[in-house]
């Protein structure tokens, strides 16, 4: 199934509580570029971290996404 990119950031910070929540969530979620950043010390604007769901999860991962923390 091809991956679809629902959320991008620089940030290691930033990228992992999303993916926590996603996987939480029991969506199935990648973070592409992981590696690099962490060779990069975590914070780079020399590569993008792109968090990724299988195709049929996009849409509801997006609206998960767009709803509020309590």
């Amino acid at each position: 199934m091809k991956p679809v990119v629902i959320f991008r950031t620089f940030n290691q910070a930033d990228a992992q509580p999303v993916r926590s929540r996603l996987e939480a969530a029991n969506f199935h979620p990648f973070i592409a570029n992981e590696n690099v950043a962490q060779w990069l010390g975590g914070l780079s604007n020399a590569t993008t971290l792109r968090i990724e769901v299988p195709e049929s999860e996009a849409a509801e991962a997006l609206e998960f996404l767009a709803t509020p923390v309590e």
